[in-house]
């Protein structure tokens, strides 16, 4: 049986259970639940801190799991990224006060206070600066003004925390991270069914997110114009129509794109233009 971890609270959590649902998978009804089995599709999900989750996948206690690429890396664990699974997305930047650094170069020397100390390191020795790390649990905004730090790496979605501390942002971002499938190795193993069912399922939830099925009627003599608007995965399904001179043409169109792309083929002479969603699929 298939032993895979997934957060048992925190932001990743919740979405982390859906996509599990959606890709077919049974999961908890109860939040206090520590494990559940699904031996329908032999599997066994452990619900487990996020934090912990890299440790035991990279120990082999546990096959894969659902974690944080940040988690990941913070972690220094040797478990490694199988699959970006889309959701949970954080950004980590360095902050300041005004005018204090300028680059990632200054903060060499400087006092770096982070809840996340494996990632800023692991960008610190990438980027050849030495640095002091002071691990903080939270809170971390508050680092400089208390005299803890001289520069702050933190999550910064609006930058207004860091603004009421008196900090900007600085430079790139060290981390772009996101929900993640890991692995104790770089690629799952093809030979474990369960295994390759699992990402074949969480591809088709990934895909199934990103497109929608587009339908519409068109002249024949514009199929041409119409389909290089919406030239499909592999190639648009066409039919003919009862109507003389008519096709229906189907094809998976990107969900970013598919009202500029309806407008296009409106202004071009189709007709019937829907839009389904995709639930699922394999490809």
């Amino acid at each position: 049986m298939l032993r895979i971890a997934v957060p048992n609270k925190g932001t990743l959590s919740q979405p982390a259970s859906q996509m599990l649902r959606d890709a077919g998978y049974r999961q908890r009804t109860d939040a206090k639940d520590l494990a559940c089995a699904d031996e329908v599709n032999d599997v066994e999900f452990f619900y487990l801190r996020p934090r912990d989750i890299a440790t035991y996948v990279a120990s082999g206690d546990l096959d894969l799991g659902i974690t944080g690429r940040d988690l990941l890396v913070d972690s220094g664990s040797p478990a490694h990224e199988l699959l970006d699974l889309g959701f949970g997305g954080a950004t980590f930047r360095w902050a300041a006060r005004p005018e204090a650094i300028g680059a990632v170069a200054d903060v060499a020397g400087r006092r770096i206070a982070t809840a996340y100390p494996g990632v800023v390191e692991r960008y610190l020795a990438e980027a050849g600066v030495k640095a002091e790390v002071v691990r903080l649990d939270g809170a971390v905004e508050n680092a400089v003004r208390l005299g803890v730090a001289d520069v702050i790496a933190d999550v910064v979605e609006t930058g207004a925390t860091l603004r009421q501390a008196g900090l900007v942002t600085v430079g790139e971002p060290l981390m772009r991270s996101s929900a993640i499938l890991i692995g104790r190795e770089p690629d799952v193993d093809l030979g474990s069914r369960q295994a390759a069912q699992l990402l074949r399922r969480l591809n088709g939830v990934l895909v199934a997110r990103r497109y929608v099925m587009l339908a519409y009627d068109v002249r024949a003599d514009l199929l041409d114009q119409a389909t290089a608007l919406t030239p499909g995965i592999e190639s648009p399904t066409v039919s003919p129509l009862h109507r003389e001179g008519w096709v229906a043409v189907q094809a998976m169109v990107l969900r970013a794109d598919v009202h500029r792309v309806m407008d296009e083929l409106y202004d071009l002479g189709a007709r019937a233009i829907l839009v389904t969603d995709i639930h699922n699929c394999r490809l």
